[in-house]
């Protein structure tokens, strides 16, 4: 959700630099503010039993962090990590929740990047239940460069590494 940098900054956000690799914010944690990336990248991910990591998403400039769950009381039940050095927009939750009450197009719009986030959820928990694993990195492709704006044939490139595709379809690279 790409809010007004000048907005967020006047309803009292500060920015905060994150280096690559730096935790933003962890499973267990209380949900406290809302973030939006104003540079860099942030990938949302939780480690099975055996250390295994599994990406849920990877988000960059623009879009917001967790906000979904600013609106329950609920800890976060993931992990978000600067992929990449970051600057993040961060306003407290309470701040948040009055710029939305106070503006009805910017609620809208919260709607509807939660509607895509629940699609996205939808689109990848079917296809991490297929067995067939060239089945499980075409549907990612394909639903990544659905959301492209690049619309001509065979010129998107997939944004993610080998361990990127692995991480968000739960598979493996082998060596």
């Amino acid at each position: 959700m790409i809010n007004d940098e000048n907005l967020l900054l006047e309803h009292g956000a500060v920015y905060e630099d994150y280096p690559a690799k730096k935790v933003i914010y962890q499973m267990g944690d209380t949900p406290h503010f809302y973030f939006q990336i104003a540079r860099g990248t942030v990938e949302l991910n939780n480690y099975h039993e055996d250390s295994k990591e599994f990406t849920l998403n990877i988000l960059s400039e623009g879009q917001s962090i967790g906000e979904s769950l600013l609106f329950g009381d609920n800890k976060y039940p993931m992990n978000a990590i600067a992929k990449t050095d970051c600057k993040i927009l961060k306003v407290p939750k309470s701040n948040f929740l009055s710029i939305l009450s106070e503006n009805r197009e910017i609620m809208f719009r919260l709607f509807h990047c939660l509607s895509d986030r629940l699609y996205y959820k939808y689109v990848m928990l079917f296809n991490n239940s297929a067995t067939d694993p060239v089945s499980k990195i075409k549907s990612l492709m394909d639903y990544y460069k659905e959301i492209s704006l690049c619309k001509t044939p065979y010129s998107y490139q997939i944004p993610l590494t080998r361990q990127q595709i692995a991480n968000l379809t739960g598979l493996r690279v082998d060596q």
